[in-house]
């Protein structure tokens, strides 16, 4: 049965100052590459805290041969900060641990610790790989969606485990529901990406995309290329863009919500048509200190490079009818998307 969507409010300002870790009372649609999966929602647990920023992400030591990691923080700019938070400190307990600790029923006793189903942990997938110990970096924490009383977060990290004397670098994008629980958040479930196979054989510009070092991919985006499962139009835009801005991408295909978050309608993103960019020649796109004239003309650079969908935390004009967008959701990448 499709659900109506939940009522939106206006999208907040550029300038919006952090009220609180509560956030504020703000929501929008879900973005148009979004999906919202149709599997069944863990449990609630009533009574969750909210996160606190203060929680330290976990380091290790250079004995270990990982790398040690920083903690995500949001911006002034954030809507409802509190619900990435409590995203980012979820994926963080069960992606990374120190030595002896890995698995379910270790990983079950730190999700404990933040309040929060243990039956989550059943959904992490390749966040919780067989390993002596882990580290995780947040590359990103964005939203999918964010309604008044719901959000889907997509929190990007890499990921370095350690079995035995070798270390491997991995990592993926959870795509992590939440919903409102008096005045904090509570995670109901996980999404992890899960790319698919390499393919056989890969189109030219998909090959000069992997190759290209002003386009960076986090691990599940560079997978989604390399599955092939990303239309050509994707690749050319991007080589486009890269000729005049170093592109920090943070979704492709997969960890992103089937359907527009609170919707029924179809996303662009599963079906290899859309992706998203966080950071633009440096500068975060959610920052308030990012020069909005950069986020203005990469946003109509990415119409020219054939985009039909173009969303960010500006609204521009011009453009043929709806090509441009702005909402809550976008005020923290840009969204580009394709029709074919």
């Amino acid at each position: 049965m499709t659900r109506a969507p939940e009522p939106v409010a206006p999208p907040p300002g550029r300038r919006a100052v952090l009220a609180s870790l509560a956030g504020l009372a703000l929501g929008a649609a879900g973005c148009s590459g979004g999906t919202a999966s149709s599997a069944s929602h863990p449990p609630r647990r009533s009574g969750t805290p909210a996160p606190s920023p203060s929680r330290p992400t976990p380091s290790s030591s250079p004995s270990s041969g990982l790398p040690h990691t920083t903690a995500w923080r949001p911006t002034s700019a954030e809507v409802q900060p509190a619900a990435k938070l409590r995203a980012v400190h979820l994926v963080e307990a069960i992606g990374a641990w120190a030595d002896g600790q890995g698995g379910a029923a270790a990983a079950r006793s730190r999700v404990a610790a933040l309040g929060l189903p243990t039956g989550l942990v059943g959904q992490a997938g390749p966040l919780l790989p067989t390993a002596d110990q882990a580290a995780l970096q947040v590359v990103d924490a964005q939203y999918g969606g964010i309604l008044s009383r719901s959000a889907s977060v997509l929190v990007v990290c890499r990921q370095w485990t350690r079995h035995g004397g070798t270390v491997r670098a991995g990592g993926t994008t959870v795509d992590v529901r939440l919903s409102k629980e008096g005045n904090g958040w509570t995670v109901d479930a996980l999404y992890p990406a899960r790319p698919g196979p390499v393919a056989g054989s890969l189109a030219p510009d998909v090959r000069a995309v992997l190759a290209d070092d002003r386009i960076v991919l986090p691990p599940a985006a560079t997978a989604d290329l390399r599955s092939g499962q990303v239309h050509t139009s994707v690749a050319r835009a991007m080589l486009a863009l890269a000729g005049t801005y170093r592109l920090e991408v943070s979704v492709v295909r997969s960890g992103h919500p089937l359907d527009v978050f609170g919707t029924s309608r179809p996303s662009d993103h599963p079906r290899g048509r859309a992706f998203d960019v966080w950071r633009i020649d440096g500068h975060a796109v959610v920052d308030p200190a990012t020069p909005r004239s950069l986020i203005e003309r990469f946003m109509r650079d990415a119409a020219a490079a054939g985009a039909y969908n173009v969303g960010g935390p500006v609204l521009l004009s011009g453009g043929s009818a709806g090509q441009f967008f702005s909402d809550a959701t976008h005020h923290d990448h840009v969204h580009i998307g394709f029709r074919t």
